[in-house]
């Protein structure tokens, strides 16, 4: 590797830019500064970021960009006019290529120690600063994403400092290998396992790639799209709660599902989820609300009724192994960790089953758990009725001595799962996973302002495209000009994005019917059964899980 040295120290404050009708706090403005700059342990001296998720911090602390990157972007985009830290970048520098730098690399520049981490995090907000939307995508495709170090030593970085080498990171996976690992298709498992060895790589992407490694035991669907299933039985369960059974229509045996997954209904007038509350066979229980479309159409049904399905799915799942299991639940939240009661009965693991709800009337299927527990020789069963008792709180679980080697699954409301989460951290419990009954949280980032509404139809002249279905906030709309995550921005469906170009799959969503087409094309396509928001346009009608 050649000799290498600062070209320009860049800093520069977060502050607000309107971007597409919304406002953006971002620190990708960078200026030029002389003189010598403190390297600190969290930032440069003058230096910010507006999305403190996605950038700065300990392992994100200083961004290095090449100026041989810079003149293979004017060439591209056909300009002239690029100034330092026009990349978002901390360090312009000459040397230190993506395909020769390492993740733990450590280099000596002025009086500061820095270590690769990881490479660019892959964010519309360059594109936003360049002038160039699709420059993401590009940054990836090109295999010129840039890094980011942490600081090991604190000290003074000025342009004209020489960069040493001190010490090369172990698996020698370079920054343009990392990069395309998390972000191309066809991606050698073998450098995913040694990522994951290599210390200095950041938490963020050490996650991501173990979450890859992991994903090929993740359960696929069943069947594409709906199918249509019978109704074979309708049980009252309780004043309110009914079960409905499912069965195939020319009696073949129905695809296995697992502990915790839901099942998808096309109903008259609308598209609802609804967890198996059994797996041993298809059955789903359901709460009976007072103006409840879905609910009071499922609950009315009578045997011999046909229904269009979609196959199992869901990543509220039973694990296997033989350490301790906690399931918590409150009201029709019992339904997933009861079908997780199924699996686990006659088990020899320690199990328990902690359940709330407002009285014994609104109980439904206590017995069936109960004899389920009955057949588990570490079985425990702590009902809390809150007329009775008072709310579940985090002193009651104390009391309990749940082992904190356990994993804990938790559905209900979501300021139940909420508090929840937050009383097994505090007596030790720290492997939780949660159901969540409607849209996932919005992840936005850097925008201000954002008031959460209740989703909607969209405001101007309806569209004229195929039918769009966003099925766990319950709208249903004709296609319009733009990708499907803009039409779920203009109805105030919860989105959750980072590139908008097709590369990180932060928006990637299940489809559970229909057919899209992409523009762009996605750097790697998603994964059968899933869509890319940021761009796609459906050809057909569409059904999303979102």
């Amino acid at each position: 590797m050649s000799a290498a040295n600062v070209l320009s120290v860049n800093v520069g404050m977060p502050k607000n830019v309107e971007w597409n009708g919304k406002t953006v706090f971002t620190g990708v403005w960078k200026q030029s500064v002389d003189g010598p700059v403190m390297v600190r342990r969290l930032n440069l001296d003058g230096d910010g970021q507006g999305d403190k998720a996605g950038h700065g911090g300990e392992q994100r602390a200083v961004m290095v960009y090449q100026i041989d990157s810079y003149r293979h972007w004017e060439k591209h985009f056909g300009r002239d006019d690029f100034v330092y830290g026009q990349f978002g970048e901390n360090l312009t520098i000459d040397g230190l290529p993506d395909d020769e730098v390492c993740i733990g690399d450590r280099y000596r520049i002025g009086g500061a120690e820095l270590e690769v981490t990881q490479p660019r995090v892959t964010c519309y907000r360059v594109g936003l600063r360049m002038g160039e939307p699709e420059l993401p995508a590009l940054l990836v495709s090109h295999h010129r994403p840039g890094f980011y170090c942490r600081v090991i030593t604190e000290g003074p970085v000025q342009a004209g400092d020489p960069i040493v080498k001190v010490s090369t990171g172990p698996g020698a996976l370079s920054v343009a290998d990392t990069d395309a690992l998390l972000y191309l298709p066809h991606r050698d498992r073998a450098k995913l396992q040694v990522a994951v060895q290599i210390p200095a790589l950041s938490p963020g992407w050490l996650g991501s790639f173990q979450d890859l490694l992991a994903a090929d035991d993740k359960p696929k669907p069943a069947w594409d799209g709906f199918r249509k299933l019978r109704v074979t039985e309708v049980v009252p369960e309780s004043t309110n709660v009914y079960s409905v059974r499912l069965a195939t229509i020319d009696g073949s045996d129905l695809p296995p599902a697992r502990p915790g997954q839901y099942l998808t209904f096309r109903l008259p007038d609308a598209v609802r989820s609804y967890s198996l509350s059994s797996t041993t066979d298809y059955r789903v229980s359901i709460k009976r609300e007072p103006h409840g479309v879905g609910s009071g159409y499922m609950t009315r049904l009578a045997a011999g009724a046909v229904l269009d399905v979609a196959a199992p799915r869901g990543d509220f799942l039973l694990q296997d192994g033989t350490t301790p299991v906690v399931l918590l639940s409150a009201g029709i939240g019992l339904t997933p960790v009861l079908a997780m009661l199924h699996a686990l009965a006659g088990s020899s693991r320690e199990v328990w089953w902690i359940h709330t709800a407002r009285g014994p009337s609104e109980h439904p299927l206590a017995s069936e758990a109960h004899e389920l527990l009955a057949q588990m020789p570490n079985g425990h069963e702590r009902i809390y009725y809150s007329s009775v008792d008072g709310r579940l709180t985090e002193a009651k679980l104390a009391e309990l001595a749940l082992p904190s080697d356990a994993t804990a699954y938790i559905c209900g409301p979501a300021a139940f799962m909420t508090d929840m989460q937050a009383a097994l951290a505090a007596i030790g419990v720290t492997q939780v996973h949660t159901e969540l009954f409607g849209a996932l949280a919005a992840i936005n980032p850097g925008l201000v302002d954002q008031t959460a509404r209740t989703p909607h139809q969209p405001d101007g002249p309806p569209g004229n495209g195929p039918q769009v279905t966003f099925s766990r906030s319950g709208i249903s709309t004709a296609m319009r000009e733009g990708s499907l995550l803009e039409l779920a921005e203009a109805c105030d469906v919860p989105t959750r994005w980072s590139c908008r170009t097709g590369v990180c799959q932060t928006c990637v969503t299940p489809l559970l019917s229909g057919e899209v087409t992409y523009s762009p094309t996605p750097l790697e396509p998603p994964p059968d059964g899933q869509t890319l928001l940021c761009c796609t346009r459906p050809t057909t009608d569409l059904v999303l899980d979102m």
